[in-house]
């Protein structure tokens, strides 16, 4: 059999020990806070910008400032910004008297529109009143592809800083509205994307 109170001191014993334990604690201590150090840290690694991130162009003021490396006094490296030098392949940089014009079918929108080659697929087609799927607007994202359903995206658009698609998917006629150019007569099918 049991004895009692053999089992009652030990159950006393027990709770003066849980009672004393709870009382000093363990001591234990998290680790410090370090994640306002990393960031503050991290941030001084990178140079200073006169324009807003991300999507700076998105925002209104990127796509012209570049940052350049130059030795100072001291031998550091800092983030300047320099006017870059206009590229000769942007098609927004044909000039007024140069533009030619095609004839562009939106299949799903059951519209043809007259577009130019100096202007984005997707700008124009705002301007017309059409409501086509955009994000970015840089070029990068999937988000405003169609297809061009009459071959190779190439042999009718010119794409200007285009990030995304692969040169098969262009070969199956898939484009990035926002980035896209015309350069011949053809019909798209937006909210197409590989």
């Amino acid at each position: 059999m049991v004895d009692l109170v053999a089992f009652g001191i030990a159950a006393g014993l027990v709770s003066v020990l849980v009672v004393l334990h709870v009382a000093k604690g363990t001591e234990w201590q998290s680790n410090p806070d370090i994640s306002q150090e990393l960031l503050e840290k991290r941030a001084s690694t990178v140079p200073e910008t006169a324009f807003p991130e991300p999507m700076n162009r998105a925002m209104g003021g990127g796509g012209g400032a570049v940052a350049i490396e130059s030795d100072d006094a001291a031998g550091e490296e800092s983030g300047e910004l320099e006017e870059a030098d206009e590229d000769s392949d942007d098609p927004a940089a044909i000039p007024d008297d140069e533009v030619e014009y095609y004839e562009v079918e939106f299949v799903k929108e059951g519209e043809t529109i007259e577009l130019a080659n100096n202007e984005t697929i997707l700008d124009q087609a705002e301007e017309d009143g059409m409501d086509l799927p955009y994000a970015c607007r840089q070029g990068q994202c999937v988000s405003c592809a169609g297809k061009i359903t009459d071959g190779p995206a190439e042999d009718h658009i010119v794409h200007f800083e285009q990030e995304t698609l692969a040169e098969d998917e262009m070969d199956k006629g898939y484009t990035l509205t926002c980035v896209a150019y015309p350069i011949a007569d053809f019909s798209i099918e937006t909210g197409e994307a590989p």
